[in-house]
């Protein structure tokens, strides 16, 4: 009984983290984008909106969402990947927890804040918010 006992609390101390950290990122819908510094900064005091991508080169999830945002940021100035690992400044301004975590942002406000992977047709979709 005591092992039944460890492991469930293991199994909801697992998933309590989990929705906690998903929590504290959609709280973050509505507030000020952080202020940064150079293009990362242009980006987010423009009108338009812009997106920028969290991801680990670890993250296995990461490792199938990356390349189709690569495709965005060769053409697209206010699409962004930003790899943790090498940018932690960045990833802490936006209180990253997880990855792969992307942020919205639209006249200097998180429109939105998705943590974890995405369907590919819906990240696609989100993708082109930011070529219009």
């Amino acid at each position: 009984m005591l092992i039944v006992s460890i492991i469930a609390g293991i199994i909801i101390l697992f998933f309590g983290f989990q929705y906690l950290t998903i929590l504290r990122m959609k709280l973050k819908k509505g507030k000020a984008a952080p202020s940064l510094s150079g293009s990362y900064g242009k980006a987010v005091k423009n009108k338009k909106t812009s997106l920028f991508y969290f991801y680990s080169p670890q993250c296995g999830a990461c490792k199938t969402m990356t390349p189709i945002v690569a495709k965005y940021t060769k053409n697209n100035s206010r699409c962004f990947k930003i790899d943790i690992t090498k940018d932690r400044a960045t990833a802490s301004a936006f209180g990253i927890m997880a990855t792969p975590s992307t942020a919205i942002v639209e006249n200097g406000i998180i429109k939105d804040f998705i943590v974890g992977p995405r369907p590919l047709s819906e990240f696609e979709n989100i993708l082109e918010q930011t070529r219009a």
